[in-house]
Formats: structure tokens, C-alpha cells, sequence
């Protein structure tokens, strides 16, 4: 997955924060100062992005999900469609506390969205007042809202795909203390030293989110193709081997 800098460059990547709110662990991204800015240095970006790329596509490949979180305004839409192009599940509004550490809970509101819409399959939900009616259309609104992009997540994802590690705090802590894999586009005015795979980057012009995040997505699609074409290899080699056995019979047949 080869990256080019000059593309990173017309996306904006390399513009970092003020000078005085930069957090002195990014200094080896950094590649000079102007107008009171730091400028990330794109060839250590480049090299960033392609190993994240290999990393996540491993992790795709082998049939694990990637949560990706963003909830800052500029980030919410584009990681949402990203993240949905590759089937993968995404947070893109309040990061709902305990999402990891208490995974159990999270499942438990999910399938309360699943009886809701039973209930409105099966016409239960017509047996109810018309006031309980409007507060369990509320609940499920907000379910919805919060957890719907998850539905499909039914155990921990194997990685986290972060846009502003500042923003997202809470996610990174709890990440931290399952020790699951933090992948994150990292500004100047942030601690690189809290993410697995550091993507050096402006994490704040939409441009930029969504130049990385269309290399990030490639990267894990093409893990996907990947785990289709061995499945799909391994599927055909089944086949041929019970085909054997059926030839060798009629051949057999066939002599006597």
C-alpha cells in the first residue's frame, strides 16, 4: 500500500497545532516550525500509514473487527461512511462509558433493540398505552443512536481506530486496560505515547481525516478480499477432495 507524500500534502496532513500547545513526545514527527506551527514531517506520516495498513489489514484478515471512534464534529461523517463501506462497526456519537470495560451492559441495550422490534413484528407493541408506546419509541430512538452503528459487534474488537486521542480519552483508557491494540491519528498537541500504531497527522481539517481514512479502509479491505479468496481456496480444495474419492469409485466401477 504505497502512500504517497505529495497527496498527503495537498490533503493538508501536515499542519499541526500552535507551537505552545504541542506535546513535546511528538517531537520526532516533527519537521520545523513556521508562523507559530508545527509541520509533521509526511515521509514519517507515509511509513506510519502503511504500517498501520499492514497491521490492520492482518487483524481484517482474520476475521476480527476493527471499532473505529471519532466524535468530533469534522470526523463524525466521514468515519461513519468509511467504517460502514468495510462493515466494520463505529462510534461516532458520545462515546457511551464502559463500552469496553463493560461490554456485557453495552450487549444487553442492543438486545433491547432487537425485543423492541420483535415486539413491533409480532404486534405487542400495539397492546401497550399509547404513553408507553411514546417512551419505548424514545428508548429505541436513542439505543439507535448511540449503539446502532455496534449491533454486529458481539464480542470486543480485536483494535481501535482513533481520530483525536485527546477528544477520545475515555476510549483510549479503556482500550488501554483490555490491552487492545489502539490504532490513532496523532496531532502535535497529543501524547503519542498512549497509541500502538502513531499516524502523525491533522487530525482536526476534514481533508486530512479523510485522506487518511481512505488508505486506513483500502488497507482493511484489501484484508477482507484476503480472507475471501483463502476461504473461498479452501472451500474449492474441500470440494475437489470429496470429488476424488467419487472418480476413483467409478473409475473402479468403470474397470469392472
Amino acid at each position: 500500500m504505497a502512500v504517497e507524500v505529495k497527496e498527503l500534502l495537498e490533503a493538508g496532513v501536515h499542519f499541526g497545532h500552535l507551537t505552545r500547545k504541542w506535546d513535546p513526545n511528538m517531537a520526532p514527527y516533527v519537521y520545523m516550525e513556521r508562523n507559530g506551527i508545527h509541520i509533521i514531517n509526511l515521509y514519517k506520516t507515509a511509513a506510519k500509514i502503511e504500517e498501520a495498513g499492514d497491521a490492520l489489514a492482518k487483524i481484517a484478515a482474520s476475521g476480527r473487527k476493527i471499532l473505529f471512534v471519532a466524535t468530533k464534529k469534522q470526523a463524525k461523517d466521514i468515519v461513519a461512511e468509511k467504517a460502514a463501506s468495510i462493515n466494520m462497526p463505529f462510534i461516532t456519537e458520545r462515546w457511551p462509558g464502559g463500552m469496553l470495560t463493560n461490554f456485557v451492559t453495552i450487549r444487553k441495550a442492543i438486545k433491547k433493540m432487537a425485543t423492541i422490534d420483535r415486539m413491533k413484528k409480532d404486534g405487542t407493541f400495539l397492546t401497550l398505552s399509547k404513553k408507553e408506546r411514546l417512551q419505548v419509541d424514545r428508548l429505541r430512538a436513542k439505543l439507535e443512536k448511540n449503539l446502532g452503528s455496534i449491533t454486529d459487534m458481539t464480542r470486543l474488537p480485536a483494535a481501535l481506530f482513533v481520530v483525536d486521542i485527546k477528544r477520545e480519552h475515555i476510549a483510549i483508557k479503556e482500550a488501554q486496560k483490555l490491552n487492545i491494540p489502539i490504532f490513532a491519528m496523532v496531532d502535535t498537541n497529543s501524547d503519542p505515547r498512549q497509541v500502538d500504531y502513531v499516524i502523525p497527522s491533522n487530525d482536526d481539517a476534514s481533508k486530512s481525516i479523510d485522506k487518511i481514512l481512505t488508505h486506513v479502509t483500502e488497507a482493511v479491505a484489501n484484508g477482507l478480499s484476503a480472507r475471501k479468496a483463502e476461504k473461498a481456496d479452501k472451500d474449492a480444495a474441500k470440494s475437489d477432495d470429496t470429488a476424488a474419492p467419487k472418480k476413483a469409485k467409478a473409475v473402479n466401477e468403470e474397470e469392472e
